[in-house]
């Protein structure tokens, strides 16, 4: 219905604004407001969802409270370097990266892309197969030995582990277990997720990987990666935010 005018003689009206429809304000009120999701140049990093991110992590894992009887190697031929340390619930080492494509037969592992393919895994899926590398984020354990014995510190297969590589971290389970005296190896799936060449012949990092292995915690079925996430991202609050 047009707007009502009255005839008798006014002082000018201040200009009326243009009508707005309701939906187009719902709208606008819905949308985020960009300058309040923007962070000051010197906040750390946060993760996707305003989480926890790389930088709140690795400032968690700065100082190392050694638990290991010792130290370990990355790489067969490398001197002992690494430690295995504890902090706020969880423990943590510093090391490489080697791609581990064990487990299932898929096109990106298998044995003519990885001659040191091993078709099993220690720990097994909800149906009792193999995990699966190219799919699964997952993280190698070494052996129980003298050095360190996973299992005194809480930790088991399907326990859930934040990988944190540069700005990247992805969660990840416990799903294998390697050497006595070497640690640094995670999944085709885990490097790739990261941004991290997941050839198993030539890929890897040299370096700059962070593992944390949160204690006494699992994920069931083991294969369920959307679970090891939401349980990951939980757990790596308390973690950062434990005093």
């Amino acid at each position: 219905m047009p707007a009502y005018t009255d005839p008798a003689p006014a002082a000018a009206p201040r200009p009326a604004l243009a009508a707005v429809p309701l939906a187009l304000v719902a709208k606008v009120h819905r949308a985020p407001v960009r300058a309040h999701r923007s962070r000051p140049p010197s906040s750390p990093a946060r993760g996707r969802g305003g989480g926890v991110g790389a930088a709140d992590l690795l400032a968690k894992t700065s100082a190392c409270a050694q638990v290991s009887n010792g130290k370990y190697r990355t790489d067969e031929a490398a001197s002992a370097t690494v430690p295995v340390c504890a902090a706020n619930g969880a423990v943590f080492w510093k090391a490489d990266l080697d791609i581990d494509c064990d487990g299932q037969v898929t096109a990106a592992c298998n044995p003519a892309t990885d001659p040191a393919f091993h078709g099993d895994t220690a720990f097994h899926t909800s149906d009792g197969r193999p995990l699966n590398a190219e799919e699964l984020p997952y993280v190698v354990v070494p052996a129980p030995s003298g050095v360190w014995d996973y299992t005194g510190s809480g930790i088991r297969g399907g326990g859930v582990v934040a990988v944190v590589h540069g700005e990247k971290v992805e969660y990840a389970v416990v799903g294998d277990v390697g050497p006595e005296r070497i640690v640094g190896e995670a999944s085709y799936a885990t490097a790739k997720s990261l941004g991290i060449d997941p050839d198993p012949g030539s890929g890897g990092a040299p370096s700059g990987v962070t593992y944390i292995l949160f204690k006494d915690s699992r994920v069931s079925p083991i294969e369920d990666h959307e679970a090891a996430v939401r349980t990951g991202r939980a757990l790596a609050e308390e973690f950062v935010r434990a005093d």
